[in-house]
């Protein structure tokens, strides 16, 4: 079942009472207020699954009259905690960039092959995920791709002349967010899922995965840290990167800064991380030379 934005509760019109807010209205407010556990108990019970949850269907949508479908135009594949979800909304404001709504900006349709074969219907299949009119580009936006060492080959087998989207953020601090927002999800955080977080900062690791299958012309790298400070030029810079026709984003809001409700790293671990992460950071910053690690304030 296709993962959409709104509560599990629809109203057929408006308030019967007159008031300026309608019942779906406050369904939506009312959903959105309940801790994360428990909006997954009612969409679940209604049958409801998001497309990283394993009961997933990962049946194609229908189409919509006048659309079309194949192999996605772009693909974010990473990474966690970098600001993926507000970079995807702004690429969404481009004209000729398509989005249906219903459908979510994580398709994870390549998650479970790393254990399964990889057969020709399940390219067909991940191409219908792909819904957009004619003229229009559309793609996904899945971060835990870049980490997963099986994504790369099955990509390119099934997109291979998709171009990629690669958003980096400090790994020390996408460490510490990935850690808090496994705590804000109410999961348990033991060495496994620590050890989870640590590899995801591994960054110039994992692009060698990507290159060995995709030229390095396809794959776009950008910093959050820089993307905040100047989202209009990254932006510009995206679309050019997309082949699509150049715009002069305006408005553009920027991304509110993740606060970790249990605090920051103590001195003595974020030492280590730094330590750990030191020649992997060396490695991609001589591998991108346009990368500034000033930006990186655990590596300038």
């Amino acid at each position: 079942m296709v993962c959409g934005t709104d509560p599990p509760v629809a109203f057929c019109g408006g308030d019967r009472r007159g008031d300026s807010v309608s019942l779906h209205d406050r369904a939506k407010q009312g959903f959105a207020l309940l801790p994360s556990g428990a909006r997954r108990h009612v969409l679940h019970r209604l049958g409801r699954y998001a497309p990283w949850e394993p009961e997933f269907d990962f049946t194609p949508p229908p189409l919509d009259p006048g659309e079309e479908a194949g192999p996605p135009d772009f693909v974010g594949i990473g990474v966690q905690k970098a600001g993926t979800t507000w970079w995807y909304q702004l690429v969404l404001t481009h004209a000729q960039v398509f989005s249906r709504p219903d459908i979510h900006k994580e398709r994870h349709y390549l998650d479970r092959f790393g254990a399964e074969p990889f057969e020709p219907s399940d390219i067909d299949r991940y191409a219908g995920w792909f819904p957009r009119r004619p003229g229009t580009s559309t793609g996904e936006w899945t971060p835990d791709y870049f980490t997963y060492p099986w994504v790369p080959p099955l990509l390119k087998r099934a997109a291979p002349d998709t171009r990629l989207l690669l958003l980096l953020r400090d790994p020390v601090e996408r460490f510490r967010s990935g850690l808090a927002h496994r705590r804000r999800m109410g999961e348990s955080v033991g060495p496994a899922s620590i050890a989870d977080a640590l590899q995801r900062g591994f960054y110039n690791r994992a692009l060698d995965d990507w290159l060995a299958h995709f030229d390095q012309q396809q794959i776009l790298v950008l910093q959050y840290e820089r993307c905040a400070v100047d989202p209009v030029g990254q932006l510009r810079s995206t679309f050019r990167f997309l082949g699509l026709p150049d715009v002069q984003p305006t408005a553009l809001e920027k991304p509110q800064p993740a606060v970790a409700k249990t605090g920051g790293l103590e001195p003595d671990v974020r030492k280590r991380l730094v330590t750990i992460y030191e020649p992997d950071v060396a490695a991609l910053a001589e591998r991108l030379p346009d990368l500034d690690l000033t930006l990186w304030s655990n590596f300038s």
